[in-house]
């Protein structure tokens, strides 16, 4: 069933909002660890995302769960699922 939405599996990550300035576009930052391979230690490698806020609900620092997508613009593939922490002010 390759047109059936329900049985697509979206690759979701977590991450914070860095910055919430532009209209309905937040900037994720999904931070992960790695193991080296030569040095054998932990490295923490962080990546930025633009993603769609469609609602405008996300701001700065909160916790929240992306999933990627059909691309929105040239660099916007990525949208919101959820507020999981929400900052409090």
């Amino acid at each position: 069933m390759v047109g059936d939405n329900n049985s697509k599996i979206k690759h979701t990550l977590t991450g914070e909002v860095i910055s919430d300035k532009m209209n309905k576009t937040i900037v994720v930052k999904v931070t992960r660890a790695v193991p080296h391979s030569l040095l054998h230690k932990v490295l923490h490698v962080a990546k930025k995302y633009k993603v769609h806020d469609e609602t405008q609900q996300a701001k700065v620092g909160d916790i929240v769960e992306i999933y990627s997508g059909k691309p929105t613009s040239k660099t916007k593939y990525m949208y919101l699922s959820r507020v999981i922490r929400s900052q409090a002010s």
